[in-house]
Order: structure tokens, then C-alpha cells, then sequence
């Protein structure tokens, strides 16, 4: 049964927490999950532990050793391997009690950190575009939603690019997709922390500004045709031609969908007021 116990990848441990922290057992395959030498160093000095936790863990572990913390459900750490990196676990632990005090935590470690990796791509993924790296439209309309619940300051923005068919004619769809990639990244390049960019469709881009001015906004357009315009000499298709279209409102509540019609509406304008370039090639 000790060998049995011994040989699974999951660290178990009981310790005490009353009068002083002290191991009483401690598995070996700590060595495994946190680096050789770990089993002996911890044992002599269970306080080590507090010295590898994530400071944002810091205070779930310090309520575990005070045993004020929710043993029911499953705690969830980080704690730094002997390569100096941050590994997730999650921990099953179970309080002692000795005549109602309590003095101990017994627990079982499990390493979570590529199950939490794949987890955090798996929700990226639903929310972002796999060519631009933008968000995609299903997280646009969830921000739409989410404005319509709110009362502040709000613009949004069409984009679309005017050369995608001439580019995917001449030059195929692979330097088509290099088109709407280098458009994304110059969007990107301008864009604050609060400001939302997603690709919408195939060459139409619309971003919500929040808690800006008219003429921030109309400042952000202007730097966004400037950078469009640069010249790239590894691209044929350089500088890249785009279309605009923006409303703004001083309330975001309830007329997002309004906004975004209004905006698609000014930037398809915008599109057909332009003449056609022939020598654009």
C-alpha cells in the first residue's frame, strides 16, 4: 500500500498546522512536480513552502494554514518549479481537528498546468480570429450586448478593405490573407487597451471605442488612413486602401446594434464615393 501511494504522480502530504507547521508526510513525487531535493528541504522547513507560492496565491495558502479557508471546494495554485517557472495545481485538502481545534491539512497535489494551458487556448480560440488574431464576431457581439447594458460615451467603427478581390486575382488568396493580416496588425499597432478590434468577415474590420471624444475618435481615423498609407516593399499590394464608416454616441445604452448599422452605412458611402484607381497595379 506505501509503495502503492509512492508511486503515483500526485503529491500527497499531511501536515500539521498547530503548535507550529511540521510534515508528517510528504510524498516523494514532490522531486517530480517541483524539482530533485524539494522532498528533504521541505520537510526540514515546511515554511519553504510560502517562499515558492505565487504572491497572488499567497493569501489562499496562508488561509490554509489558518484553516479559515473553504475546504469544500478545490484550491487552485501556483507554485514555482526549480526551473523558476509557475506551475497550476489544484489541491483536494481536508482539515484536522483535534477536540474541535484545528491543527492540520491533510491534501493531494495535482499538477493542472497543461490541462489549464489547453483550457486558456480552447477559450482564446472561441474568442479570437485564427487569421488576424482579432477578435472574432461572436466576442463583437458580446461586447455589443454588454454596452447596451451600459450609459457611457461610445463609437463605433467599419472598416473594409477595398483591394482584397483585385489582390486574391492577381496574386492569390495567399497574399490575400497577408493583406487582411497586415491591415489587422496596423489596427493593432493604433489601437489603446480599452479599444475592441474584431474581424467581423472576410475583409471588414469594426472596433468599439469607449469613453472617447468625437475628436479622439475622428484623431484615430486619421491615424489609421496615415498608417495604411505607408509603404512596405515586401508587399505588392502596399499601401493598403480602406474604407471607413463611424457613429458615435454620448450613451451606449440600447443603441449599439443602431450605431453599428449607422457606421457599416457610412463606410460602404465612404466605399462608392471613391473612384476607381486603374493603375492601382
Amino acid at each position: 500500500m506505501i509503495e502503492t501511494v509512492e508511486n503515483i504522480r500526485d503529491m500527497l502530504y499531511y501536515c500539521e498546522t498547530y503548535p507550529k507547521l511540521n510534515y508528517l508526510y510528504v510524498s516523494p513525487s514532490i522531486e517530480t512536480l517541483i524539482g530533485s531535493d524539494n522532498l528533504k528541504r521541505h520537510l526540514k522547513n515546511p515554511e519553504l513552502i510560502f517562499e515558492i507560492v505565487h504572491p497572488d496565491d499567497y493569501e489562499t495558502l496562508m488561509k490554509k494554514k489558518l484553516g479559515t479557508l473553504d475546504f469544500s471546494q478545490p484550491i487552485t495554485v501556483r507554485f514555482k518549479n526549480c526551473l523558476g517557472q509557475y506551475i497550476w495545481f489544484e489541491e483536494h485538502a481536508t482539515p484536522v481537528y483535534r477536540n474541535g481545534k484545528f491543527v492540520g491539512v491533510v491534501g493531494v497535489f495535482r499538477d493542472i498546468d497543461e490541462r489549464l494551458a489547453i483550457q486558456r487556448q480552447l477559450e482564446y480560440n472561441s474568442t479570437h480570429d485564427a487569421l488576424t488574431e482579432l477578435h472574432n464576431w461572436a466576442f463583437f457581439q458580446l461586447k455589443l450586448n454588454e454596452f447596451n447594458e451600459c450609459d457611457i460615451p461610445i463609437t463605433v467603427v467599419v472598416a473594409d478593405l477595398d483591394d482584397l478581390k483585385p489582390v486574391n486575382d492577381k496574386y492569390g488568396h495567399k497574399m490575400g490573407d497577408q493583406l487582411i493580416r497586415e491591415a489587422a496588425n496596423r489596427l493593432k499597432a493604433l489601437a489603446k487597451k480599452e479599444t475592441i478590434i474584431a474581424r467581423i468577415g472576410g475583409d471588414e474590420f469594426a472596433i468599439l471605442i469607449p469613453q472617447a471624444g468625437v475628436q479622439q475618435v475622428e484623431q484615430f481615423i486619421k491615424n489609421i488612413q496615415e498608417s495604411m498609407q505607408q509603404v512596405t516593399g515586401n508587399l505588392p499590394f502596399s499601401p493598403i486602401h480602406l474604407s471607413i464608416g463611424y457613429k458615435h454616441s454620448n450613451s451606449s445604452y440600447g443603441v449599439m446594434e443602431h450605431l453599428l448599422a449607422e457606421a457599416d452605412a457610412i463606410m460602404y458611402q465612404n466605399k462608392k464615393s471613391k473612384k476607381a484607381v486603374a493603375t492601382f497595379f
